[in-house]
């Protein structure tokens, strides 16, 4: 495997100026860009060597978000909600997440992050379909597990600890490619300001503007503890960007279904979104009030009640955006388009088939086993760290015994450094919080299985939810983490031996996760993978590749301007400064600004821009992206979108879908008035630390 040359990359190039998009959409992988349609609307071309740099300055962390290197000394921007797991990690003495993290000196190691720098994209597609041709079900399945281990074998060449390879399904199938990445797992805390000023406005203001959050943490990638040599980063312009101008973002949006049929997307909106959007909002409840009973509690509490109010809004808007009948016809259109496409030519019948009836026949098996898939295999029936990590001892042991081809991909050997990291991370276990939402989970089991259910006896057997959540976190010793790496290191032998009931009860459910896991497996994603195989390859037949695949929480560039909108009629500037976040505040939560800030307001310039917005195409994994001119400079951080983007995963509209950014000018500000971190200025600046 070798990096894609500047030779290949200039090649990429000039193919990719067929793009017929006219609107500036589009995430596009950084091997195939829209060249003619940057140089027609904006007079741009990036080179070779401008995309060569943007690739190996871009990170991805891999617990779901982006980031980038901003110095030559493995320094990396991302936004404050991206490291809120290693915050409060380390937040045993000290609250990191609410108080910040500024002072100089010692860079302490966050317990389980790991950065993902890639190296190379190499095209699979003719080894994957010859490895799955003529094959479905259970057949499919074990092909596709046997290939992604052959070549995520060879792509690591022996060495997992210091690469990553995946194996990425590209336009749903229709084209499949090979990731390399260089693997940072000693990442280390730099800065975080407070979470009053990184989530300014709170969940009233999420996916809103005009927004005023300084939502930027800064980390560091170490190699054989010392800091990492990236000269290939980008530089930091503290001096922001201006209205109008020309921006990028190059980040690893998660997941788009742009491309699915209508049928698809109906049933993840009725089937699917809408309840998960009740399952969460159960949740939110139970977290709510949990962390109303005291600071330690709101505290333990805080990272998964941001993510359960983010999901909800991020949910409830795109169930919003499934039902205009607009956006329905489209898509319906467009399926009897391809449909009669192909109907028209029984060579084309012989080759692609009736995609539609195989997605039906799957959404309906899917809906047979969901509830059973969800609570027992997806672990909504078991919320709760201290049963994760038992389940992975569990499936760990027995699967190392196995061939790597027959493995659950997540282990692996290619994956095996990131399930160890996670095994052996020294974070904070609070049994009290564990225990709350282990007995709410379990008693979800209940409801939704029923309470005859074969399944909810072996688990509860004459036990209430919470008196068997009860059991399992007083009796476990699995928050201990040299106890789990005794397991690790032991294997089978030792997890088939271990009394301790949170890895009994691993033991005891995992043959039932592991078969309704297979049934879905075999019966509705590798049908659907075939079906939408098909329907990709037949719209490459019919109109050539022209456009970007779905997201797919790969690298990805997509390029649009720093403007407004108009909402309703009203004109939404681009831009937000200090003296809107100053107007803003109440001194009351969620608008509260720390005490630092309320200090520092007489030696700031007000004037300072603190947000903005482009027209950039961004989706959820974008968060912690760099905004970057022309020059590959950095001018802003992603850390948003408004209301209108919440449709995004379905469509794209740049009248009014708008990404929301950290301007690099108040961030600069903040760093010199309000935390007095001259050093990491300096480093900002010169790109050395």
């Amino acid at each position: 495997m070798r990096r894609l040359s500047l030779a290949a990359l200039a090649g990429a190039l000039i193919l990719a100026g067929a793009a017929t998009l006219f609107a500036d959409e589009g995430m596009w992988t950084l091997d195939h860009l829209p060249i003619q349609q940057m140089q027609e609307h904006y007079g741009f071309t990036p080179t070779p060597e401008w995309i060569d740099r943007v690739q190996h300055a871009a990170v991805r962390l891999a617990g779901g978000c982006s980031g980038s290197f901003v110095s030559g000394d493995g320094l990396v921007m991302t936004n404050h909600h991206c490291a809120n797991a290693c915050l409060s990690q380390l937040s045993k003495t000290v609250d990191y997440a609410q108080d910040g993290f500024v002072a100089a000196g010692e860079e302490p190691r966050c317990p389980d992050v790991e950065l993902n720098q890639l190296t190379s994209m190499t095209d699979v597609t003719d080894r994957v379909n010859t490895a799955t041709a003529g094959k479905d079900g259970a057949a499919r399945t074990a092909a596709e597990r046997a290939i992604d281990s052959t070549l995520e074998q060879d792509c690591v060449g022996g060495d997992p600890a210091t690469w990553r390879c995946d194996v990425i399904s590209l336009y749903h199938g229709g084209r499949y490619s090979l990731y390399k990445y260089r693997r940072y797992q000693d990442v280390r805390l730099v800065f975080a300001p407070e979470d009053a000023i990184a989530f300014f406005g709170g969940d009233p203001d999420n996916f809103n503007f005009p927004r005023y959050d300084l939502d930027v943490t800064f980390l560091r990638a170490y190699v054989d503890g010392r800091p990492a040599k990236t000269p290939q980063y980008l530089p930091f312009d503290a001096r922001g960007p201006k209205a109008g101008d020309l921006t990028f973002v190059v980040g690893n949006p998660g997941s788009t279904s742009r491309e699915l049929p209508w049928s698809s997307l109906a049933e993840l909106r009725d089937r699917r979104l809408t309840p998960y959007v009740a399952y969460l909002s159960d949740l939110r409840g139970v977290l709510w009030q949990y962390s109303r009973l005291g600071a330690d509690e709101a505290r333990q509490a805080h990272d998964d009640l941001f993510l359960a109010e983010n999901a909800l809004k991020v949910f409830t808007g795109q169930i919003a955006a499934l039902g205009d009948e607009a956006l329905a016809e489209r898509k319906q259109n467009a399926d009897r388009s391809l449909k009669a496409w192909i109907d028209a030519d029984p060579a084309r019948v012989a080759a692609y088939g009736d995609p539609w009836a195989a997605l039906a026949k799957a959404q309906a098996r899917a809906a047979e086993i969901r509830d059973e898939y969800n609570m027992i295999e997806g672990s909504q029936g078991f919320r709760s760290t201290l049963f994760e990590d038992a389940r992975l001892l569990v499936r760990g042991a027995a699967d190392r015994a196995k061939p790597d081809a027959s493995r659950l991909p997540e282990f692996r050997d290619a994956n095996l450094p990131a399930v160890r990291q996670a095994l052996a991370a020294d974070v904070p276990i609070y049994p009290k919080y564990e225990e709350m939402l282990l007995a709410w989970s379990l008693e979800k089991l209940r409801q939704k299985l029923g309470a005859d259910d074969a399944f909810v006896h072996v688990v509860l057997g004459n036990r209430s939810p919470d008196q068997l959540a009860r059991a399992l976190v007083n009796g476990t010793q699995l928050a201990n983490r040299d106890v789990r790496q005794r397991l690790w290191d032991g294997g089978a032998a030792a997890v088939d031996a271990s009394t301790d009931p949170m890895i009994v009860l691993a033991r005891t459910i995992d043959p039932d996760a592991r078969r309704v896991r297979k049934i879905y497996e075999d019966e509705v994603a590798a049908p659907t993978t075939a079906a939408t195989e098909a329907l990709a390859r037949a719209r490459f037949a019919r109109d050539g590749l022209s456009s970007y695949p779905d997201a797919t929480f790969t690298l990805r560039l997509s390029y649009g301007k720093v403007v407004g909108w108009d909402e309703k009629g009203t004109a939404v500037p681009p831009f937000t400064d200090l003296a809107g976040l100053y107007r803003r505040a109440t001194g009351a939560a969620p608008f509260k600004l720390p005490d630092r800030w309320v200090a520092a307001k007489a030696s700031l310039d007000l004037s300072t821009p603190m947000n903005f917005v482009t027209d950039n195409d961004i989706i959820g994994g974008n968060s912690g992206s760099p905004v970057i001119d022309r020059d590959g400079h950095v001018v802003g951080l992603i850390f948003d979108g408004n209301i209108h983007s919440l449709g995004g995963d379905f469509t794209f509209d740049d009248r009014t879908n708008r990404a929301v950014a950290v301007d690099t000018a108040a961030i600069a500000h903040a760093l010199d008035r309000v935390y007095h971190r001259p050093a990491l200025v300096n480093e900002l600046a010169s790109g050395q630390r």
